[in-house]
């Protein structure tokens, strides 16, 4: 994260904006510097390797992962020896499309696990066993599609080979004269996921015949980067909550740690009016001392484009706190109105449509005003600038799309997405709206909500009980 810092200094504006999948991005970086920054990086073991093209991208995962009470096993080494496989990989190298996976191992899918190229999940069985969940052809962009079930018990020591199956097939027959049709998911789609399934049994069958062996030498020494760090014993698992702003803060931006006495805790990268997943140089050094202070020397990117601490002791919680009000990163608003997804839009990126940026500061200041952030509780709101769904917006409780209607901004509003476990995708709710408008219209669904839901129902739990009807009566009248 020092590292990450420097070179935002040095080679940008002094400032980084961290991404979806886990990474971070620089926006305003000289292409003759490239190089030095590619080696910089290279001195603290980081790389850009196949961060673009038709290859398999970076391996995601749950960023609980190794600390979340929550999971059958730790889902990084397989993550990581996925990612090994993959690098370089030369009959992988040129695939149809781009190519994205993602490992968890809870019933919770906290990394959008269902719409990805291959997702999987690491799962006990009837019998005890552990094993993985194949799905395979999911994805956004402007054909979207939730995975279906592929396989559902794959033994973990043919993990790497049923994946390479997968991928076998779709390297085989994935579509390379239209782009917008090359990705898996149109492939299992036009197949049918059944003889999709059928014909990755059958190389599957083909590489075990072969005597393909995953190298279990390799993942034995891969899970000793990830050993849990030495757990203190006998630590209390009691909050303060004397001070109100902490105890605030403890209860939205903590998740619940294996190890007792302990908490996994998110910096978020969303203050108020704030650009969401920006940090400046500072931050970047304020959270890195913060992670070697109260965390084992550990920070991850987060899927939500904010920053987690996996492993803090309840005890130093506070002073924790304390230290990230100074720096402007103790916001709390993990999993509401304010911690929003949006991708960097127009004022960077060159695909894309409509801004993303100021509706997502817009949005933020409307609601902190109203003071109806605590009352809406868990309500995912996701900003794309284009077709492209780097925001995620189809996976939005409330999705944000914007798109160019005659060269003006125009922003389509979605309702009904879910990324989680319950995945699905959010569906349109008539003529768009120019950059004031979208506010008013989240605000006036945010509005019948609170109207209309019953105990303990989420915007999403809801929506999916009263249908769109109620929604479009409220916003187009």
């Amino acid at each position: 994260m020092h590292a990450l810092a420097d070179i935002a200094d040095k080679y940008d504006r002094g400032y980084g904006h961290f991404t979806t999948r886990q990474n971070i991005q620089y926006n305003w970086i000289k292409l003759e510097d490239a190089g030095d920054i590619l080696a910089d990086l290279a001195k603290v073991e980081m790389h850009a390797i196949q961060t673009s093209g038709n290859c398999i991208r970076n391996i995601s995962s749950d960023h609980f992962a190794g600390a979340a009470a929550d999971e059958v096993i730790d889902p990084r080494p397989y993550a990581e020896i996925l990612r090994q496989w993959s690098s370089f990989h030369p009959e992988f190298s040129y695939l149809p499309r781009k190519f994205k996976i993602a490992v968890i191992a809870s019933e919770r899918d906290r990394a959008a696990m269902r719409l990805h190229d291959i997702g999987i999940n690491i799962v006990r069985n009837e019998a005890g066993e552990i094993g993985a969940a194949f799905y395979v052809g999911g994805g956004m962009g402007r054909t979207p599609m939730v995975a279906p079930l592929i396989r559902e018990f794959v033994p973990l020591d043919q993990l790497v080979t049923y994946a390479e199956a997968c991928l076998r097939v779709y390297n085989r027959y994935g579509r390379r004269d239209n782009k917008y049709k090359a990705r898996i998911k149109i492939l299992v789609h036009e197949l049918g996921k059944d003889e999709y399934a059928r014909q990755v049994e059958e190389e599957f069958a083909h590489l075990l015949g072969q005597g393909v062996e995953p190298p279990f030498a390799e993942l034995k020494r891969i899970r000793t980067f990830f050993a849990d760090p030495d757990f203190k014993t006998g630590l209390s698992s009691d909050i303060d909550e004397s001070d109100p702003d902490f105890a605030l803060w403890a209860r939205r931006n903590t998740h619940a740690h294996k190890a007792p006495g302990y908490v996994s805790a998110v910096i978020s990268l969303k203050p108020v009016g704030g650009i969401p997943g920006d940090a400046s140089a500072a931050q970047m050094h304020v959270m890195a001392d913060l992670a070697k202070e109260y965390s084992f020397d550990e920070c991850r990117v987060m899927h939500t484009q904010n920053i987690v601490l996996p492993h803090v002791e309840i005890g130093r919680l506070h002073a924790l706190w304390a230290k990230l009000v100074e720096a402007d990163l103790a916001a709390p608003n993990l999993d509401t109105v304010e911690d929003i997804i949006a991708c960097p839009g127009l004022d960077y990126c060159s695909l894309a449509n409509a801004r993303s940026i100021p509706v997502a500061q817009k949005i933020s200041e409307r609601f902190a005003s109203t003071g109806k952030t605590a009352a809406l509780g868990e309500l995912k709101l996701k900003i794309s600038g284009c077709i492209n769904a780097c925001g995620h917006h189809h996976a939005g409780h409330i999705g944000i799309l914007g798109v160019d209607r005659k060269g003006t901004e125009n922003y389509q509003l979605l309702l009904g997405g879910s990324e989680a476990e319950d995945t699905s995708l959010g569906k349109i709710t008539g003529p768009g709206f120019d950059e004031a408008g979208i506010v008013d219209a989240v605000e006036k669904v945010t509005d019948l909500y609170l109207e209309t839901r019953e105990d303990g129902e989420r915007f999403l739990d809801t929506y999916r009980r009263v249908g769109m009807e109620p929604f479009k009566e409220a916003i187009y009248g």
